[in-house]
């Protein structure tokens, strides 16, 4: 897939997102630290978030680690937040200092990333502030393993802050969900990806940015494919409880012969998109994709093309957007369920 041209339209806006690499554990506290913090100030809310890593959606881990995210806030404003600040503050600043008087031993010279880092040592390394303003403003957002071996993607809630593992996109109708999970999108994304260890590793300059979306598709089309994604989220969903099983355990049974109802419903999912794109069942994806993407270049010449994400007006947006997410776990009523006596204890 050498052949394949980035596309303007899917680079502006920027759509995707690697999540936030605070670089040090010392911004990690705990679901009973952040409580406290909170407890002592509400106001500390605004600095303290759930933190989600790629294996934990996976095995279905609960949210008990939070992290203290000051974003871009300076040292004045971030001070206003006194527990949380002072936890880095003891945590993070020792660790900092250390690597900027170790690069600058080593380099002799007064810059470097370290050194840089050490004049913002309260902030995440890469607090990846693009990212943070674009799923504030979203109801859910959707996250998927940059390094995987299979296609999962979920939505998450803007309440919680993603790690590096995961790569992140600002949408959140079940249209785009249909398009990601699809196996189009997958076939494009491992033909084009890097790989890390033999996992697929996604790369949003070659696999999204590549990436050309169905051009003119119907209403129909849309609702289809939206309907299917909201089925097949209901599907892993629903098993998931009865099985008591992770996500994981439960994309491992496509690897076993035999009748799967996740396999049907990533099969429906797939003719959806495939209605959408208006491809053949016996064209080949790829090749298919490939001369989409070819055609869709010519937007360097002043064409416009069907960007990423749900093509329709904005005002009727709401109609495909669920609510269905992962969500944050309120420290304190997580605190109270479990002083909570039970009956017969």
């Amino acid at each position: 897939m050498t052949d394949a041209k980035i596309l303007r339209a899917n680079r502006e806006p920027a759509r995707v997102y690697t999540g936030q690499y605070p670089r040090h554990d010392g911004f990690m506290i705990s679901e009973h630290e952040a409580e406290e913090m909170i407890r002592s100030s509400p106001r500390n809310k605004e600095v303290l978030w759930p933190f989600l890593v790629g294996r934990e959606f996976l095995v279905g881990a609960e949210l008990d680690r939070w992290v203290v995210d000051f974003q871009t806030r300076d040292l004045f404003k971030a001070r206003t937040y006194a527990l949380p600040f002072a936890h880095v503050e003891s945590q993070v600043l020792p660790h900092v200092q250390k690597l900027a008087d170790c690069e600058r031993g080593k380099t002799k010279k007064e810059t470097g990333q370290d050194q840089n880092w050490l004049k913002k040592w309260w902030q995440h390394f890469r607090p990846r502030a693009e990212l943070i303003e674009q799923i504030t403003k979203l109801p859910r957002y959707i996250v998927c393993s940059r390094v995987t071996k299979r296609p999962i993607f979920v939505f998450l809630s803007p309440e919680i802050r993603p790690g590096d593992a995961l790569s992140c996109f600002a949408f959140s109708d079940d249209y785009s969900f249909g398009i990601l999970q699809s196996g189009i999108h997958w076939a494009w994304f491992t033909a084009t990806c890097s790989k890390l260890k033999g996992d697929f590793r996604y790369t949003p300059e070659s696999v999204f940015d590549t990436f050309a979306w169905p051009q003119k598709p119907r209403r129909a089309q849309i609702k289809a494919v939206a309907e299917a994604a909201i089925t097949l989220r209901a599907l892993r969903r629903d098993t998931m409880q009865k099985l008591n099983c992770s996500l994981r355990d439960l994309y491992r049974t496509l690897e076993q012969p035999g009748d799967n109802p996740l396999r049907d419903a990533h099969a429906r999912l797939d003719a959806a998109v495939r209605t959408a794109y208006d491809m053949a069942e016996d064209v080949d994806p790829l090749a298919f994709l490939l001369e989409l993407n070819l055609a869709c270049s010519k937007e360097k010449a002043g064409e416009k093309i069907t960007p990423p994400g749900l093509p329709l007006p904005p005002e009727e947006h709401a109609g495909f957007i669920t609510k269905d997410c992962i969500q944050p776990v309120d420290p304190a009523r997580v605190r109270a369920t479990k002083e909570t006596p039970q009956v017969g204890s």
